[in-house]
């Protein structure tokens, strides 16, 4: 049985090997955001929610029907790697192993990771508002513009716009929420 299953959501993530720094310029960043985007599609998974740290990163992703996060993984990573191999003149590996992922089962759940990976900038204090910071699609879960985004049906459902969302991001008290100890009494009521 294959650890991702069709249909279901999972929050995946990794750090550099040895913690190390893995995003070093803004170029690394804009190229793994663009390999995100292109294998997601490719390999049938939703990509519902990033955010890429100078060491470590996080997804919010769905396999949809016939698709592969494995493989979604494995592609964008090694396709990374090698691109930075090359022009840093780097060898080796930049991760720290084979990512982690936590299955997440509930809605509840599911929005508490989105917004989780989405404050992790703030978090670092890399910036004051999660929205600036500009190698995740925080700013459009936040935006009031009709601009088309993965996650923008979830965020529609749960929130109605972009300020809603912006309310719940802001509410978030670092240290509620970790990746794999998720508790369910966070206080949100779901109720679409």
């Amino acid at each position: 049985m294959s650890k991702y299953q069709d249909g279901h959501t999972y929050h995946v993530y990794n750090r550099g090997a040895h913690q190390l720094t893995i995003f070093r310029k803004p170029r690394h960043f804009r190229k793994c955001v663009g390999l995100l985007l292109k294998y997601s599609a490719h390999y049938k998974v939703s990509l519902l929610a990033y955010c890429l740290m100078p060491n470590h990163y996080h997804l919010v992703v769905r396999q949809e029907d016939d698709g592969s996060i494995s493989r979604f993984l494995q592609t964008t990573f090694n396709s990374f790697v090698q691109h930075y191999n090359l022009l840093e003149t780097h060898s080796g590996t930049l991760f720290q192993g084979p990512a982690k992922s936590t299955l997440i089962d509930t809605d509840e759940y599911l929005l508490h990771a989105i917004r989780y990976v989405h404050a992790n900038p703030v978090s670092a204090k890399l910036v004051k508002k999660a929205s600036d910071w500009e190698f995740s699609d925080c700013s459009l879960w936040v935006g009031d513009s009709e601009a088309s985004f993965v996650g923008k049906s979830i965020r529609d459902k749960w929130f109605k716009d972009g300020k809603g969302y912006r309310e719940f991001l802001e509410a978030y008290e670092p240290g509620t929420f970790e990746p794999g100890t998720f508790s369910r009494d966070l206080g949100i009521i779901l109720d679409p």
